[in-house]
């Protein structure tokens, strides 16, 4: 359902902050989510452990989903290509808050150029700069660190154990690895 919704809006490049979220949520959230919490029923029948495990993995993948948008912006050198988001003319939440922060003709511009020219490396390289020049990295990254902060708030709560631990230093690494 995700995937529809982030093709569907890819066409229209019309994707809100809302509508990315929902869609990183029914993609790379929810998978992480299912597992989480088919993880926990294995071991326990406790409902709130159950959903906290699932709640847990919502917002790991929110904050995982993240960390990969901002990697196409050169975020970190990944040793990859960057801007294949933009060449996929996929709007992330880097460039989305870019396009809110700026008037609404560079915003015209830039989704102009993303429609029309996004295979083209310079297209790219002045869509990065323009994200870069609005904030929309740092945006992003804040984001991203607001759910690695709610995975952790989540994990408090459960019993202190080898496996939280172990889930600990996963939402860190999720939002701190290099590739």
């Amino acid at each position: 359902e995700g995937e529809l919704l982030q093709m569907e809006k890819s066409l229209k490049l019309d994707i809100t902050e809302d509508v990315y979220y929902d869609i990183i949520r029914q993609k790379t959230a929810s998978m992480l989510a299912a597992s989480c919490a088919a993880g926990a029923a294995s071991v326990t029948k406790d409902k709130d452990h159950i959903q906290a495990m699932k709640d847990f993995g919502i917002a790991a993948g929110m904050a995982y989903q993240i960390k990969d948008d901002l990697f196409d912006y050169g975020y970190s050198n990944v040793g990859k290509p960057t801007g294949n988001d933009i060449k996929e003319k996929k709007l992330t939440l880097p460039l989305i808050y870019a396009l809110d922060q700026s008037d609404k003709a560079q915003a015209k511009n830039i989704l102009s150029l993303l429609k029309k020219k996004s295979e083209k490396r310079s297209t790219r390289k002045e869509i990065m700069q323009f994200v870069k020049d609005y904030k929309g990295i740092e945006y992003a990254a804040e984001k991203m660190l607001s759910y690695r902060k709610e995975a952790h708030d989540i994990l408090s709560h459960l019993p202190a154990n080898e496996s939280r631990k172990a889930l600990s230093e996963l939402i860190d690494f999720i939002t701190t690895r290099k590739s």
